[in-house]
Formats: C-alpha cells, sequence, structure tokens
C-alpha cells in the first residue's frame, strides 16, 4: 500500500472531500490520481499511525455527510473495506463505524464484503461488536446483531441475550459435558449486564457466581457503570444487594 502523510496536498484534498461529503470531488481527485483509493494516510502525534481511505470515512465522531455514497465511492475505485489501521491497533473501517454508532456507514460496509467477525478490535483484540458494546454503541450492536453477527458471553449479556447467555454458561461443552464457566468470565459479563442496563441477565449472571463489586475496564465496578449508563434500575437493584462504587472499595 503506498502511504501519503497527512500533511501531503494529496492527502489534505482526499481528506477534505471525504470528511466533507463532497462525492464528486472525491471522484474527481480517484481519477486524477491512480492508486488513491488503496493509498494509506499516515498521521503523527497522539494518534499516529497510517489510515485507508475509508477509515477516514468512518473516523470519529463518524455519522459524514453522504457517507454511505462516500464509501460506495471509494469502494468502486478499489478500496478494499477489510484494510486495517496500521500503529497501535490493527482496526477496520467497520470496528470504527460501529465505535462511532454509524448505522448507514456499517451498512455500506458490510454491502461492500466487510468482515463482521474481523479481529483486531481496541476492546480485546475484538470484533466490530465487541467495539460496540464496549463503547456503548447499542444502535451498531444491534444493526450487527441483524447481520449476524457471532456473540461472546460478554456481548450476549451486555446486550441483555438471556437466552444465549444461559446456552453459554449451561450449554454442552465441546466433550459433550456442561463445562464449569470460568468465574472471571461470569463477572466480566455481569459487568457487561450492568453497562447494558440488563437486569435479567444480571440477575442470572449473578446467581451465577459473579463477583458483586468485580472491577472492569477503567477501574469501575458494576455499580459505577450502571450509575454511567444511567441505568436506574439496575442502580437500585445492585444497592439493594449491597455493591459498591470503587470509591468506597479503596476505603473500606
Amino acid at each position: 500500500m503506498a502511504v501519503l502523510d497527512a500533511g501531503d496536498p494529496v492527502a489534505v484534498a482526499v481528506t477534505g472531500a471525504i470528511r466533507s461529503g463532497d462525492v464528486g470531488g472525491l471522484r474527481r481527485l480517484l481519477v486524477a490520481h491512480p492508486g488513491l483509493a488503496v493509498t494509506g494516510i499516515r498521521r503523527v502525534g497522539e494518534a499516529a499511525g497510517t489510515r485507508s481511505l475509508l477509515h477516514i470515512a468512518t473516523d470519529w465522531p463518524g455519522h459524514i455527510p453522504a457517507g454511505p455514497e462516500v464509501i460506495a465511492a471509494l469502494v468502486a475505485a478499489g478500496a478494499d473495506p477489510g484494510t486495517p489501521f496500521v500503529g497501535a491497533h490493527s482496526e477496520t473501517p467497520l470496528h470504527w463505524a460501529a465505535s462511532n454508532d454509524d448505522v448507514p456507514a456499517l451498512d455500506a460496509l458490510i454491502a461492500a464484503g466487510a468482515d463482521i467477525e474481523a479481529t483486531g478490535g481496541v476492546i480485546a483484540g475484538g470484533t466490530p461488536l465487541a467495539d460496540a458494546r464496549g463503547f456503548g454503541q447499542w444502535r451498531a450492536a444491534r444493526r450487527l446483531l441483524e447481520h449476524g453477527a457471532r456473540t461472546t458471553l460478554q456481548d450476549a449479556a451486555t446486550l441483555g441475550l438471556l437466552d444465549r447467555v444461559t446456552a453459554l454458561v449451561e450449554g454442552p461443552g465441546p466433550d459433550g459435558t456442561s463445562p464449569s464457566p470460568d468465574p472471571v468470565d461470569i463477572s466480566g459479563a455481569f459487568w457487561g449486564a450492568c453497562h447494558g442496563g440488563q437486569l435479567g441477565t444480571a440477575r442470572y449472571l449473578l446467581v451465577c457466581g459473579a463477583e458483586l463489586d468485580w472491577v472492569g475496564y477503567d477501574d469501575m465496578t458494576p455499580l459505577d457503570i450502571a450509575i454511567d449508563a444511567a441505568a436506574e434500575d439496575v442502580v437500585r437493584w445492585l444497592r439493594g444487594q449491597g455493591a459498591r462504587r470503587r470509591a468506597e472499595l479503596e476505603h473500606r
């Protein structure tokens, strides 16, 4: 993949056309510069790394004007939806669309052949669905499910898919026997259910042995993340169970 520095005049022009939704200007640039659609843009600093043009179309905060049309123009010119970011992670443009709750971009990428199960995400190296549920992007997460995304235990718990959670916790393992779920996985799934405001799933996982005050992402307990997510019914239930915030654990 050819690479341009972010300050290169062609890189500046194509980035501007993409981010502004100037589909006509983008197409003219792609014609004037053969191979541009498969060229990476390298930047330095806090977000150092090399992005494809499809990454630019899905970069934070997403939801660019004419996003699906921009994506279609890039793909028609040869851009590969599966191209990973080159840097601190290897996320695809679909990871970025999922992280931004950008459903139109997500649909356009999947229609163009993006791998819904691509790994390399900033959430434990996972899939676009892992990014969506990890960042609380619920519309994107639900849309990925509609497209057939597979779910881990934490994915299923965070999204309140109790039937899937039950199957993963109680169902037969590869040897045909019921596995003994890892306590850390159960607690992590419990934390996710509290993040997603999924009271029924949280109740079930607590009965299954989840740690009530398990400390997860950003040093938050289940009570912390439920408060952060404004999941009031889960907050009330957790307090009734004696759950504590991280600050309370440090001063017990």
